[in-house]
């Protein structure tokens, strides 16, 4: 999602105008200086797709992507550390929920 917040640059080496007159009709870009100068940068690999062909994707496991996705998840989520200030806000909130609740709590939305 980030990456699509990003602002698009306008510039003339981003557009790449040398690209599209250097490819003629009919060609392609994967070849193209322009392309070739940013291919290490310009292109957001996926995180849970395998680009292996099927024998090392086979050989690999053959993991799927919900299977690739959950262990990215499980993975972020063992190695979370809450910020230090996490927990002087825990309890601060904590204090707030039990005053409310036991005042009440909200009242109903009718």
């Amino acid at each position: 999602m980030a990456e699509l917040c990003q602002e698009t640059p306008g510039d003339a080496d981003a557009i790449g105008f040398d690209a599209i007159a250097e490819v003629q009709p009919g060609g392609h870009f994967f070849s193209a200086a322009h392309t070739m100068s940013r291919y290490r940068t310009a292109f957001y690999e996926p995180l849970v797709a395998d680009w292996s062909n099927f024998g090392n994707w086979t050989q690999s496991g053959s993991k799927t992507a919900t299977e690739r996705a959950t262990a990215v998840w499980q993975q972020v989520l063992g190695e979370f550390q809450p910020p230090a200030s996490a927990a002087a806000s825990a309890e601060i909130l904590d204090e707030f929920i039990a005053r409310r609740t036991q005042e009440g709590g909200a009242a109903p939305v009718s």
